[in-house]
């Protein structure tokens, strides 16, 4: 298929991007990372995407034509990188709909997980029903995944956020979060640095996903935990000046807050993959 043929499938479809753009712009601190407990912001678990069919990667994207700008050009790339026969016994769209989550967009334009991880943190769950389509595509192919064995990971943030992580406290990050192995990957002035105010969050993590056979960026050793991932604050440690580790331990939370992407997971997979 085309690009030709990917922009006239989506063209079918009338979303208002500038409304999705002005929204987005009113309200950025819901994806800075200045706001890294969403427990806070009360949210509704995420459910009802389940019951889309699964869908090819062009189709999936179709009703996110006119909130992501120029989609069908990533779309069409993600699909040309994407190999015949992915790794993990990956369809080729599941594959590609990973790599299109990985890719970054041009500036001044948001990416797809950029609008995504936006969109999961609004209060309002009617917003995230553009994506549904897309979130049955791109979450049956994580649930496809192994889950990586219990690991630390890591991810970091350049300002103090100690004083919102006491010992005891109950965190939760809606959006699709991605953590390393790796601390020296972190270093790297892009995310977090190696001066000024930093915060760095060491998690117990007990059911990320590898996606570095089917990201964009095949360097990368990116783990990535789903929406709904519970967490409570384990310690603090203060080991350089400007320099905080806060020690999360994640759990089973006492609802499912991220529907499965179709019936039986539970079954197949680690019970802790998607609840």
């Amino acid at each position: 298929m085309t690009t030709e043929d990917i922009t006239k499938a989506m063209n079918d479809w009338s979303i208002d991007r500038d409304q999705a753009a002005e929204a987005y712009a009113g309200d950025q601190s819901a994806t800075t990372t200045n706001n890294m407990n969403d427990s806070k912001l009360n949210l509704s678990p995420i459910v009802g995407y389940a019951d889309e069919p699964l869908l090819p990667l062009v189709k999936a994207c179709t009703p996110l034509s006119n909130i992501l700008y120029d989609l069908s050009k990533y779309v069409q790339t993600a699909l040309d990188e994407t190999p015949e026969e992915p790794y993990d016994e990956l369809t080729i769209d599941e594959s590609a709909a990973i790599r299109l989550y990985t890719m970054e967009w041009e500036s001044p334009h948001r990416s797809l997980y950029s609008m995504l991880n936006y969109t999961l943190k609004m209060a309002n769950r009617e917003d995230l029903q553009p994506y549904f389509k897309y979130l049955k595509l791109f979450l049956t192919a994580l649930a496809k995944l192994p889950c990586v064995p219990s690991l630390t990971v890591w991810r970091g943030v350049t300002k103090n956020l100690s004083a919102e992580f006491p010992p005891g406290t109950v965190v939760t990050w809606w959006s699709f979060s991605s953590t390393t192995t790796s601390l020296t990957v972190l270093e790297n002035s892009t995310y977090l640095g190696t001066s000024g105010g930093r915060t760095l969050f060491s998690v117990e993590a007990i059911n990320g996903r590898t996606i570095r056979a089917h990201s964009h960026f095949v360097t990368e050793d990116e783990i990535l935990l789903l929406p709904g991932t519970q967490m409570i604050v384990q310690s603090q440690l203060n080991p350089a000046p400007d320099l905080y580790i806060v020690h999360l331990k994640q759990v089973v939370p006492e609802q499912i807050l991220l529907e499965p992407p179709f019936e039986g997971i539970r079954n197949m997979f680690n019970r802790l993959a998607f609840n």
